[in-house]
C-alpha cells in the first residue's frame, strides 16, 4: 500500500488550503478533460481524492511553467 490517503471532498480543506472545495468540485467535474481523473475515486455517491496522486498531477502539469 502507498503512503497516500483518500480524502473526502468535504474534508479537503481540513488538510489543505488549496484548492477550496468549490474549485475542487470544478476539477472533479472536468476530470476527464483536465487530467485529474486518476486522482479521483468514487465509492457509491462518495467522492474521494487520492492526495498523493492529486499533487503529482499538479506538479506534472506545472513542470514546464517558468515562474
Amino acid at each position: 500500500m502507498t503512503d497516500s490517503r483518500l480524502v473526502p471532498v468535504t474534508d479537503w480543506n481540513k488538510h489543505h488550503p488549496w484548492p477550496p472545495v468549490g474549485g475542487l468540485r470544478h476539477i472533479i467535474f472536468n476530470a476527464d478533460k483536465n487530467g485529474f481523473g486518476p486522482a479521483i475515486k468514487r465509492v457509491g455517491r462518495r467522492v474521494l481524492i487520492d492526495e498523493k496522486r492529486f499533487f503529482e498531477i499538479v506538479e506534472s502539469q506545472n513542470s514546464g511553467v517558468a515562474a
